[in-house]
């Protein structure tokens, strides 16, 4: 029986790959992420890889939630409207496993979307003027594609959590209009929402100055900064805003990631 259901997963997954590369407006979407983030290089022409972090990360934080809920809102929701999750109970299949298999298949989109994007972002650096490079090196930094590695492995890493939540999203949702609104606050709470509460709170004297790190580590957005900041821009000799430890983010994104398909997996079979 686990086997059989194993095989379900990997078949629900399979199905939900084919779908985005089956949908227009994702592969337009994709497209776009794509240009947008090859645009951005270029018009940066930074010559460093460090560089390149900088006039990426910002827009990242935003454009990766974008994609990601546009990509994942309607997984779940999509097979309620159409009947088809009445069809899928008949099958050894539990919801876990069903949510698991929507999450895969989703997330090899995902994946295969960012990373494309971000390596066609680093084909410009080596293309830029080789001067420029000497900005870096008068400030003592040491720059490398090794360090643009860490910051590409730790922006999947944010897609794939982002994504977790879009799948609960769509797993709540009980309509097409309900679950556009949900993805719309989601989208904002994760990309300024949370962030901006946080900071109110700590002007207010609602949270005290010792206990914001652990608090930062709650909002996906900063524990991914606090991450680009201490694992790939830090390394190089750079200064970098002080956050949330290394331990404190990764268990803060990581809390995201498996608390949203739980609470997903606990909705999904629900009328």
């Amino acid at each position: 029986m686990g086997r059989v259901s194993n095989r379900y997963v990997l078949d629900v997954a399979q199905r939900e790959f084919l779908t985005v590369l089956r949908t227009r407006m994702l592969l337009l979407l994709s497209a776009g992420f794509v240009l947008l983030l090859a645009g951005l290089s270029w018009l940066g022409s930074s010559g460093a890889y460090l560089a390149l972090i900088y006039d990426l990360l910002t827009p990242v934080e935003v454009l990766v939630p974008v994609f990601a809920f546009a990509v994942g809102y309607r997984s779940i929701l999509g097979d309620r409207e159409r009947g088809e999750l009445e069809t899928l109970r008949t099958y050894p299949i539990n919801s876990t496993r069903y949510v698991l298999g929507v999450y895969l298949g989703r997330a090899v989109a995902v994946l295969a979307v960012v990373l494309l994007g971000l390596l066609v972002a680093a084909v410009f650096v080596p293309l830029a003027e080789s001067e420029q490079l000497s900005v870096i090196a008068s400030h003592g930094t040491v720059d490398s594609p090794a360090l643009y590695l860490r910051y590409v492995v730790l922006t999947a890493a944010f897609a794939l959590v982002v994504l977790a939540v879009a799948v609960l999203v769509s797993a709540a949702a009980r309509s097409t209009r309900s679950g556009l609104a949900l993805a719309t606050v989601a989208v904002l709470a994760l990309v300024v929402g949370l962030d901006s509460t946080l900071i109110a709170a700590l002007m207010g004297g609602a949270v005290s100055p010792g206990g914001v790190d652990v608090l930062l580590a709650v909002s996906p957005a900063s524990a991914y900064r606090s991450l680009v900041f201490g694992l790939a821009l830090a390394p190089a000799g750079l200064s970098v805003p002080t956050g949330p430890a290394v331990v404190t983010s990764t268990l803060g994104l990581v809390g995201w990631l498996v608390g949203a398909l739980v609470l997903a997996a606990v909705l999904a079979w629900r009328s």
